[in-house]
């Protein structure tokens, strides 16, 4: 799957905060992704990222999966 930094996601499953959306801040063998409601990061594995995506963002365009 094709993310880069600054992507938006929107994730299956939402943060304790009830946002679902999320910003991408870091790719690699882990994804470092901030919740764009609290502000908060969280660090998850590739391969849980990659499952739990519904839809990707970029620069405002929707990115096809």
């Amino acid at each position: 799957m094709d993310i880069h930094i600054n992507d938006e996601l929107i994730m299956k499953k939402p943060h304790p905060c009830g946002c679902n959306r999320f910003r991408v801040t870091r790719v690699g063998m882990d994804f470092k992704i901030l919740c764009t409601k609290c502000a908060r990061e969280v660090m998850l594995p590739r391969k849980k990222v990659e499952h739990n995506i519904r839809q990707v963002f970029r620069d405002g365009e929707k990115i096809a999966l």
